[in-house]
């Protein structure tokens, strides 16, 4: 059987996905507020960003372990495929609000990603891939443990 993307149970697990994404961005607004309000004052505005990497996945990695089921995606390429959905939208996400909405700088943007300048959000960005794969599998190994 094959599985194009006009299948209905195809279309819904993307469907689904999106909306799990958009809730985890909204999560991760309120994650970088709170970073600039307590974080930053005491640290410093780069190493709170970075740290914010760390915590961020923790957040995005307990939004994706609690509603991994919902999304329905069953497949291992279809759980990579969420994942870098995932990715694809917070990159667009980003740099659309880096740019156009806070007017920050092509240099500032791209520092969160650069390894060589400090920057841990690359590594984020491959934890969010793999999250759905990650989940799944937890979720998975834990029903089976509770016999559901």
């Amino acid at each position: 059987m094959k599985y194009g993307l006009h299948e209905k149970g195809v279309m819904m697990f993307l469907l689904r996905a999106f909306a799990v994404w958009l809730f985890i961005i909204a999560v991760e607004t309120v994650h970088g507020i709170l970073r600039i309000l307590l974080l930053v004052p005491m640290m410093g505005d780069f190493p709170a960003r970075q740290l914010s990497v760390f915590t961020g996945s923790l957040l995005i990695f307990g939004v994706t372990l609690f509603l991994i089921n919902w999304i329905a995606a069953k497949k291992n390429l279809q759980l990579i495929v969420v994942g870098v959905l995932w990715v694809a939208l917070t990159v667009l996400f980003e740099i659309t609000l880096g740019r156009l909405v806070l007017d920050l700088s092509w240099d500032r943007i791209t520092e969160d990603y650069s390894i060589t300048r400090g920057g841990f959000l690359g590594f984020g960005l491959v934890f969010m891939a793999l999250s759905p794969l990650l989940a799944a599998r937890m979720r998975s190994r834990n029903d089976k443990v509770t016999g559901q």
